[in-house]
């Protein structure tokens, strides 16, 4: 699949088919977040992959009721190994460097067959915990990955004129 293509076709996923994820598409997914760049080249992550129905059910709860999470038949967990460090633009690395690597996966998820949906609504603790990642680190995101139940409508996406400016701000 060419890449302007996945990027056309990538929808939030919220509802999946019980098909197992085949091994060979899990690790293409798992493959584009490792060769993702990142500062430095210091790949400062983790993905704790989530494959266990009773541990996903779990998941639900801590996100926030969102049941398409524990439907999903693999959850990835997205970890920030070094939460505290911050870029000299005075921005958090970790946001950046697993924005990346998480994007990389939705894309590579697309040319699969499979669909996703970025979860940033959970309680840390409560996915610390379930997972066993330490205190110390930090989860990103949960990442439900399957088979599309449906297909979602693409959303309105505003004029590229309307996002943009040339050579400096401007409203």
């Amino acid at each position: 699949m060419e890449i302007r293509e996945a990027i056309r076709e990538r929808r939030s996923v919220r509802a999946y088919r019980p098909d197992p994820v085949p091994e060979a598409a899990l690790e293409a997914v798992l493959e584009a977040a490792r060769l993702a760049p990142s500062g430095s080249n210091r790949q400062p992550w983790r993905f704790v992959v989530v494959t266990d129905p009773r541990r996903r059910v779990a998941l639900v709860g801590v996100a926030r009721g969102q049941r398409f999470v524990g439907e999903a038949p693999v959850v990835i967990a997205a970890v920030a190994l070094e939460p505290d460090r911050v870029m000299s633009c005075q921005v958090p690395a970790y946001a950046v460097d697993l924005a990346i690597a998480v994007d990389h996966m939705t894309l590579a998820a697309v040319a699969e067959g499979l669909g996703t949906c970025w979860i940033g609504s959970f309680d840390q603790d409560q996915a610390r915990e379930l997972l066993n990642i330490p205190p110390d680190r930090k989860i990103v995101a949960l990442l439900p990955l399957g088979y599309p139940a449906d297909r979602p409508a693409p959303k309105k996406r505003k004029a590229l004129a309307s996002i943009t400016c040339r050579e400096q701000w401007s409203e």
